[in-house]
């Protein structure tokens, strides 16, 4: 196990931290890595930091992996046990495909199944088209939400990733989607599943599905996600894994050996960082007294976990964020400052710091409430 929880050295840089510490680490970025994919990223699945990196910002086609941002639409805006029905133009798209029939009715969540797992070309379309009305609709509703999530650089015109000039994603942006998608549930327990089994209208057996991604049967901690192939994008993959405290998610874009190379590279991502806890939920960080409340304090109290990935064998330190003081009135759970673990020069997690209790003001007005308040409650007893 690599996971470290050091306590003991969060609270030595504690008691010697100024209200805000100044890294004193040099800046490190994202290591450049040699790749046999055209393009390829690693992040860290809970921070989105970027572990390991080649030709992350080159514009590309990425065939079926393009189902991923169609899974997270219709996970974001449709419910699961809606009724979807094929139409003409799902029973019609070529590819890959789990033989829906036009009229054909699954529930979202089988078409989901039928999406992920069979990579079915005829489920995109009509997901596409339950959720957005048509494809074009839904198409321009995915590229807008991938701005949202921070993409720089992709342009949908699909929901399934069939060759389209002008349809367009980075390792990078992919990645972030791929963050967002496994965010949900739903969407980790769909690209996990190696095999189910969907209805097959008018049949008297159903659809089995099995899942294209060799990672999951090959790969300790393998978690997903996608696979995708056209002749003009290549071997596309979108993977990730989890060990000794550390989830990740990759990307690969036109990679010939596409398992392999996840393979290697997620590898490399675990020998190299670390997964790190400084300070735990619920731990008081400092005391802190209240103006105006006669001589009270409040601890501030962290929100979360300060938890994330650091290079092997470094050192993270602390920047604390507080006021010398609060004034009162002081709302319990309120936020009162945050705390960064900051590793050469980069910031690897930021966690709220929460006032532990409430402290009332004490001045005039305040008493004078209080009095009457208490005057109320003894009348009303009487």
């Amino acid at each position: 196990m690599k996971k470290k929880l050091l306590v003991s050295l969060a609270a030595a840089l504690v008691l010697t931290a100024a209200p805000a510490i100044d890294a004193i680490c040099p800046s490190a970025q994202a290591a450049e890595i040699g790749t046999s994919a055209l393009a390829c990223v690693i992040i860290d699945q809970r921070t989105g930091n970027v572990l390991l990196e080649h030709n992350a910002d080159a514009p590309l086609p990425m065939a079926s992996t393009t189902k991923v941002m169609t899974a997270l639409m219709a996970i974001e805006q449709g419910s699961l046990n809606d009724p979807v029905t094929a139409s003409r133009n799902a029973f019609g798209v070529p590819g890959t495909s789990i033989y829906l029939s036009e009229g054909e009715t699954l529930t979202l969540e089988e078409m989901l199944y039928g999406l992920m797992l069979a990579s079915g070309n005829d489920a995109a379309t009509a997901i596409a088209e339950h959720i957005g009305g048509t494809v074009t609709d839904f198409c321009r509703m995915m590229t807008e939400r991938a701005a949202q999530l921070g993409c720089k650089n992709t342009v949908f015109l699909t929901p399934h990733g069939l060759p389209c000039e002008g349809h367009y994603t980075t390792a990078r942006d992919l990645a972030l989607i791929a963050r967002e998608a496994m965010s949900h549930d739903i969407f980790r327990q769909i690209v996990s599943t190696s095999r189910a089994k969907i209805p097959w209208e008018g049949r008297e057996y159903d659809r089995v599905l099995n899942n294209k991604n060799r990672l999951l049967t090959s790969y300790q901690g393998a978690t997903g996600i996608k696979t995708g192939y056209t002749r003009k994008a290549g071997r596309c993959l979108v993977f990730g894994a989890e060990r000794d405290g550390m989830a990740v998610i990759g990307v690969v874009l036109n990679c010939s050996d596409w398992f392999d190379e996840a393979a290697r590279l997620m590898d490399a991502a675990f020998d190299r960082w670390d997964a790190m806890t400084l300070l735990s939920a619920g731990e008081h960080l400092r005391t802190l007294p209240v103006q105006q409340s006669d001589g009270l304090t409040v601890d501030a109290v962290l929100a979360d976990d300060l938890t994330g990935l650091v290079p092997e064998n470094a050192l993270p330190q602390l920047e604390i964020d507080l006021p010398e003081s609060l004034d009162a009135p002081v709302r319990m759970g309120a936020v009162v400052g945050q705390v960064r673990m900051v590793c050469q020069g980069e910031t690897v997690c930021t966690v709220d710091l929460l006032a532990s209790h409430h402290v009332a003001k004490d001045d005039f007005p305040a008493r004078w409430a209080m009095y009457w308040r208490h005057w109320l409650l003894v009348d009303t007893a009487q």
